[in-house]
C-alpha cells in the first residue's frame, strides 16, 4: 500500500495540479486522509514547492455542528477561513482537494440548515471559487477510500475486504493497476482532447437527448462554446487535470435554451444525503418542475439556492462503457459516478468553456448564456440506449452518441 500511496500522490502532484518549482500548494482533506496528504506534500516538496499549506476537515465533526449549532451560528463564516484562501490566491498557489465520502452521513439532519451553511461558506469563499472556475488557480479533485464508504459500495463484504476492494477499484480508475500510470494517462488525455477538438470544429447549435428511461431533452450551445476534457490550461499557460479520475468531455451550454425532461440514471449523493429516482423538467432554460422518490428535500434545497441553481452550467459526455462503468459498481460519489455516465450540472458554468471567458466578468458571461451560481451539482443521465443528436449552425445533423456510446 505504501508504494501505491506514493504513486497515487505523485500522480496528483505531477498530472493533477502539475506543481511547478517555487510554488505554494494548498491541500484540503479530511483528517482521516493524513497519510495521503503527507505523501502529496512530500511529492510537492520533491518537485520544488516553496510551502505546503493544509486545510483540514472532518465529516463527523461537521455532523455534530449541524446537529447542535443554530442556523445563525452555522452561517457565521470565520474570518480565518476566508483569509487562508486569500493567502493562497496571493501566492498564486495550486490547490489539491481530497475527498473521502461517507454516503448517508447527514441523513436525518435538517436539510435547510445544511444548505444555509453551504450557501454562507460559498458566498464567503467566492473569490477563491471564481479563481478556480476561471483556471486562475490550478486545481485537482481526488478521492481517498474509507471503511464506511467501502461498505456502502460493497455491503455484502466484511469491512476490511470492502476497503481493500475499494482501493483496488480506485487504482483501476486511476490507471495504476498495470503498466506506467503516467504514460497511460497521457494516452487517455490525448483521446479526450481529440474528441473535444471534433466537437469544437463542428459549430454545434443544439443537442437532443433521448432514452427509454424518459429523457427527452434539447439544449443549445453558446456562440463561442468550448468542449474540453482531461487537460485544462491555467491562466499561466500550464496544463493540469482538474478531476482524477476523469472520462468526460465537457462544456457549458447556453443556460437559456434547455427544454424538456431529464431523468436521472443514477443516485446523487449531496452532503451525505442520497437522492434517488429523480427527474427535472426545463422550459426556456429554467427548472419548472422536479421530483425525487428519496432525498426530495435536499434536491429542493439545491435548486432553491439562488436563481442560477435553476439553470444548467455543465454538459458532459461520457461513453456508457467507460472504464469506470465497466466496474459495474455504484460509487455513491459524483467524482466517480459522473465518469460512468453522461451528465449535466445545475448551477455554475465554466468561464474557460467560453472562448475568452476567463477575461470576462460573470455578468458579461451571463449575458452570453454561461450560468453563474453558488451551486454546481452534477447528476447522471447516461443509459445503454441514450441517443444524442447534434444540429450545427448550418442545419446539419450528426450523431454524437448512439446506444449510449460515442458515435465517432
Amino acid at each position: 500500500m505504501d508504494k501505491k500511496l506514493k504513486e497515487y500522490a505523485a500522480l496528483l502532484i505531477e498530472l493533477g495540479v502539475n506543481l511547478q518549482q517555487g510554488e505554494t500548494l494548498a491541500i484540503a482533506c479530511p483528517v482521516e486522509c493524513c497519510d495521503l496528504a503527507e505523501e502529496a506534500a512530500r511529492a510537492a516538496y520533491e518537485r520544488g514547492a516553496e510551502r505546503v499549506v493544509m486545510f483540514w476537515s472532518s465529516g463527523k465533526l461537521s455532523k455534530l455542528s449541524y446537529q447542535y449549532q443554530s442556523e445563525k451560528t452555522l452561517t457565521e463564516v470565520p474570518d480565518y477561513l476566508v483569509a487562508s484562501r486569500d493567502f493562497i490566491l496571493g501566492k498564486k498557489g495550486a490547490y489539491l482537494c481530497i475527498i473521502s465520502d461517507e454516503p448517508g452521513l447527514y441523513e436525518g439532519l435538517d436539510a435547510k440548515k445544511i444548505a444555509a451553511a453551504s450557501r454562507a461558506t460559498g458566498k464567503a469563499l467566492i473569490r477563491f471559487r471564481e479563481s478556480t472556475s476561471k483556471n486562475e488557480t490550478r486545481w485537482c479533485l481526488a478521492a481517498y477510500p474509507n471503511p464506511a464508504w467501502a461498505k456502502k459500495m460493497f455491503p455484502s463484504l466484511p469491512e476490511k475486504e470492502a476497503l481493500e476492494k475499494q482501493w483496488e477499484y480506485l487504482h483501476k480508475t486511476m490507471r495504476m493497476d498495470e503498466g506506467d500510470p503516467i504514460a497511460r494517462w497521457r494516452a487517455h488525455q490525448e483521446k479526450l482532447v481529440a474528441r473535444s477538438r471534433i466537437l469544437n470544429e463542428k459549430k454545434i447549435k443544439s443537442l437532443h437527448y433521448v432514452n427509454a428511461l424518459g429523457t427527452d431533452f434539447t439544449v443549445g450551445m453558446t456562440d463561442r462554446y468550448l468542449f474540453t476534457g482531461a487537460v485544462e490550461t491555467g491562466a499561466d499557460g500550464i496544463a493540469f487535470t482538474a478531476n482524477m479520475p476523469t472520462e468526460e468531455v465537457f462544456s457549458s451550454p447556453d443556460r437559456r435554451t434547455a427544454n424538456g425532461k431529464l431523468v436521472a440514471a443514477m443516485p446523487l449523493v449531496r452532503n451525505g444525503v442520497v437522492i434517488e429516482h429523480f427527474s427535472m423538467t426545463f422550459r426556456d432554460g429554467r427548472i419548472v418542475d422536479f421530483s425525487a422518490e428519496k432525498g426530495y428535500d435536499t434536491l429542493k434545497e439545491i435548486i432553491s439556492t439562488d436563481e442560477g441553481s435553476h439553470y444548467l452550467g455543465e454538459i458532459a459526455l461520457v461513453g456508457y462503457h467507460s472504464p469506470i462503468r465497466a466496474l459495474n459498481t455504484l460509487f455513491y460519489s459524483t467524482l466517480f459516478d459522473e465518469n460512468a455516465s453522461c451528465h449535466f450540472a445545475i448551477g455554475r458554468g465554466f468561464p474557460a468553456c467560453y472562448r475568452g471567458g476567463e477575461k470576462m466578468s460573470k455578468e458579461a458571461l451571463l449575458e452570453r448564456g454561461v450560468n453563474d451560481s453558488l451551486e454546481h451539482v452534477d447528476f447522471m443521465v447516461g443509459t445503454p440506449d441514450l441517443s444524442i443528436t447534434a444540429t450545427t449552425e448550418d442545419g446539419e445533423e450528426f450523431a454524437v452518441f448512439r446506444d449510449g456510446d460515442w458515435a465517432f
